[in-house]
């Protein structure tokens, strides 16, 4: 979804190269994007950063559960990164990119949409190694190098970032509210307003997690 007519050609010809792969849609705008993805349904999708009426990350944030399994963002705007992959994107081509680039990270998209995504996580306690169904994590929070686990009244710490965690979970089920947290949206009872005046994310155990101006509408949509 690029609103540029050579930018999308090019990423055409490098698709051939993957016979495999099947174009079912093509957008100028953001608006277009969204409801062609929603329509289509589509495993993989390239997006740009900056389009006409909403961007790459406006579409995001609109298609909420509904954004494919695979998002690249193929741009000109280095400073962006950052922010792509705090949004759940697979890969962010920056242009020029070689084809060798480009098959990389269209080699990431194929692993990621034919690996099932697991049903517990490995957390290494002193000289045990537990198992955590996904299915019980309340909510999860970044903590330096590391991710806490909220499970009911426990939390356990897994070396693993939470962009890595993100990866691994059914994005029907975890959504990111905020750079440093993830709930299960099965968990969440409401949102509220804090004494900050920023939103909040209420869970059924009571716990509250924060949730950024950014992910609020994403949330919204997921649920």
């Amino acid at each position: 979804m690029d609103d540029e007519p050579l930018a999308r050609s090019n990423i055409r010809i490098l698709l051939r190269r993957h016979p495999e792969i099947e174009i079912v849609g093509e957008s100028e705008s953001g608006e277009d994007a969204v409801e062609q993805i929603r329509r289509t349904q589509p495993d993989l999708v390239f997006l740009d950063v900056q389009m006409p009426e909403c961007g790459g990350f406006d579409v995001l944030e609109m298609l909420g559960s509904n954004a494919p399994q695979a998002v690249i963002f193929v741009t000109a705007y280095d400073e962006y990164a950052l922010r792509a992959f705090e949004a759940g994107a697979l890969d962010y081509l920056l242009k020029p990119f070689t084809d060798e680039r480009f098959d990389l990270a269209v080699s990431r998209a194929k692993d990621k949409v034919h690996q099932p995504k697991p049903e517990r996580i490995m957390v290494k306690q002193g000289s045990q190694v537990l198992f955590v169904k996904t299915e019980d994590i309340d909510w999860i929070e970044a903590a330096d190098y590391y991710a806490c686990l909220h499970v009911g009244a426990k939390s356990h710490l897994v070396r693993r970032t939470l962009a890595d965690l993100e990866q691994d979970l059914d994005p029907t089920a975890f959504r990111r509210t905020h750079r440093s947290a993830i709930v299960n949206v099965r968990r969440l009872r409401a949102l509220q307003l804090n004494s900050d005046g920023e939103y909040e994310a209420v869970l059924e155990n009571g716990a509250t997690v924060p949730v950024s101006r950014r992910h609020r509408r994403q949330l919204e949509n997921s649920i």
